[in-house]
């Protein structure tokens, strides 16, 4: 299996629609594993930001930039459009403002690329409708109680809220990934608010 396909599902969307050479920011960084595909495989000059101290480390240690801070105080050391690319993946649920850090993605970045969980997927509907339970899924796979998930969005709130913010959704792939281990992934495009689990989407900011 290449580096490659050791992604998450939504990352390996992520890394192909970043073009080669860009300026990439990636917020929540993790490991830094999407940011040593861009840099080793498509020669992406990157930078990351992060609050976990051991993914930090992990990251560093594979020669990676990455800097220590959480996301909701914002972004203030980097200058307006200083990247091409602001990449936020399964973080937007996660942050207390996400408005915010939006916009502060789109005040550095000419472009944006948010990866997230749909909460308007059947199964997690159907679970929550016949077993009056919260939802636990591959891709939402938290208790109520320990979820990182603070801001439950579907693909239709997703594109009110990058409108209500001054953004523009330039593109919008709603995945399948639940067997992503087998590389079993595939794009929605029936009814995706409600057969999609995941979506990608690259926005722009509209001024």
């Amino acid at each position: 299996m290449s580096a490659r396909d050791q992604l998450r599902p939504d990352l390996r969307m992520v890394a192909s629609l970043v073009p080669e050479g860009s300026r990439v920011l990636d917020l929540a960084c993790a490991d830094g594993s999407l940011m040593a595909h861009l840099r080793d495989e498509r020669g992406c000059q990157v930078r990351g930001v992060e609050i976990n101290h051991a993914d930090i480390a992990a990251a560093v240690a594979q020669g990676l930039s990455v800097v220590e801070n959480d996301l909701d105080e914002g972004l203030g050391g980097y200058k307006d459009g200083a990247f091409d690319f602001v990449i936020l993946s399964q973080t937007l649920q996660v942050v207390k403002r996400p408005a915010f850090v939006l916009r502060e993605m789109l005040r550095v970045g000419e472009r944006g690329i948010v990866s997230f969980p749909n909460f308007g997927y059947w199964k997690v509907r159907g679970y929550l409708a016949s077993r009056g339970r919260m939802p636990v899924s591959r891709s939402i796979p938290y208790s109520w109680y320990d979820t990182p998930n603070i801001h439950h969005t579907t693909l239709k709130d997703f594109r009110d809220f990058i409108d209500a913010n001054a953004g523009i959704i330039e593109r919008e792939i709603p995945l399948l990934t639940e067997n992503w281990h087998r590389a079993e992934v595939r794009r929605v495009s029936f009814v995706p608010n409600l057969f999609a689990d995941t979506a990608v989407a690259v926005v722009r900011s509209k001024v």
